[in-house]
């Protein structure tokens, strides 16, 4: 049997591939099964049909039995191009308390104390499963979770309680917003400019829709917010646009506009409402454009569709998470997770893992020592519980 590898060595090894949500993660995936193979844990991967260059990994131990408490972690991690890091973004420094490395706060940091926690599960012998499970391309839509998630219930006995290691600083986050977006492509109709008036510009009609947005977060932000939705950071939905692009030359009518248009949706609020309401400005926007040029058009796709997570009464995994945090504060986030997608496969679901979200996606990210052992003690008194040391939840 291969010697154990410390928390710190296996975010080292995970951090060594680099996952970029664009690229292939079957490297990462490679080691994983192979570590835990060492340690005589079997694994599973899923791969995606679409996308055979990434996969899933999921694992057992314990009672082959349901009611498995679940680690879940994704494998991807945001580009680095164009951001000023002082060190190798795929090497993790050390360096004034802190861990410096491209995932190590998201969140490959937390998916290393899963696998430790698994392997000493296996090891130790636990009254109650414990499962592994990493995904891929969550930082692009958790469009890889749903996928991974029906091919675990057909796989091994289902889990019961999820716990989504996302940075929350280790406290019980039990609710966060839902987000959709929409992949959208305006063609217009080339002419030179001084023409413009003959032509369709598919950016200056974008603008249209960009406006649009602006429009509704002012009138979003000016509302009074309700109980829950104030308990959220901002405390209403946003309509967003993060790129674009399209165009030719300075002098020509754009052909081509594309951008996403993503929306972060609070509690109380329908994201088919503002999915209703986005598609009716497209519409708009589109009438005005074939007006001039009978063959211009948009075209408007979901990109993805990341349910909220609903705060839940007498949550097994919310009180699991709390009897070994002792937090007993109420936390809610307004970052998408795949919590809410496990929620609605049928799983109690919560958020708890080391770092701060806020140094998420940042240059030289990182997670505080003090965090990362945060998060190793909390394994550790898990896998005691799950031991039978101390009281199920």
């Amino acid at each position: 049997m291969a010697a154990k590898l410390t928390p710190l060595e296996i975010m080292a090894k995970l951090i060594s591939f680099p996952t970029v949500s664009r690229d292939t993660n079957l490297p990462l995936v490679d080691w994983v099964q192979e570590y835990l193979s060492s340690h005589g844990i079997e694994s599973h991967r899923w791969v995606d049909p679409e996308q055979p260059h990434k996969a899933a990994v999921f694992a057992h131990v314990g009672p082959w039995e349901e009611g498995a408490v679940v680690l879940s972690g994704h494998t991807d991690v945001v580009p680095v191009d164009g951001q000023p890091w002082d060190t190798d973004p795929f090497t993790v420094v050390e360096k004034d308390g802190k861990y410096f490395g491209r995932g190590t706060c998201d969140m490959k940091g937390f998916d290393a104390l899963a696998i430790w926690a698994l392997v000493e599960a296996h090891t130790q012998g636990v009254i109650r499963p414990l499962q592994l499970a990493l995904s891929f391309d969550e930082e692009i839509g958790c469009t890889g979770a749903p996928p991974m998630i029906e091919a675990m219930q057909q796989v091994l006995p289902k889990g019961s309680a999820v716990i989504v290691g996302e940075p929350s600083m280790m406290q019980a986050v039990t609710g966060h917003k839902g987000g959709t977006g929409f992949a959208t492509h305006l063609v217009g109709f080339e002419v030179h400019s001084s023409l413009m008036h003959t032509g369709v510009s598919a950016i200056m009609q974008g603008a249209k829709l960009i406006d649009w947005a602006n429009q509704q977060n002012s009138a979003n932000m000016a509302k009074e917010p309700g109980e829950v939705q104030a308990m959220f950071t901002p405390p209403w939905t946003t309509c967003h646009v993060g790129m674009i692009e399209g165009g030719t030359a300075h002098n020509i009518t754009a052909k081509d506009c594309r951008f996403m248009m993503d929306f972060r949706v609070v509690p109380g609020e329908s994201p088919g409402d503002w999915e209703a309401a986005y598609l009716q400005k497209v519409r708009e926007v589109e009438a005005d454009m074939q007006a001039i040029h009978p063959d211009a058009r948009i075209d408007v796709s979901k990109h993805f569709d990341v349910p909220g997570l609903v705060p839940e009464q007498n949550g097994e995994a919310e009180a699991l998470v709390r009897r070994v945090t002792g937090d007993n504060g109420s936390h809610v986030v307004s970052y998408g997770t795949e919590a809410g997608q496990f929620q609605q496969a049928g799983y109690s679901a919560v958020i708890c893992g080391p770092g701060d979200i806020a140094q998420a996606h940042q240059p030289n990210e990182y997670i505080t020592v003090a965090q990362f052992d945060a998060g190793h003690d909390f394994m550790r008194k898990l896998v005691e519980k799950l031991g039978g040391y101390f009281p199920l939840p």
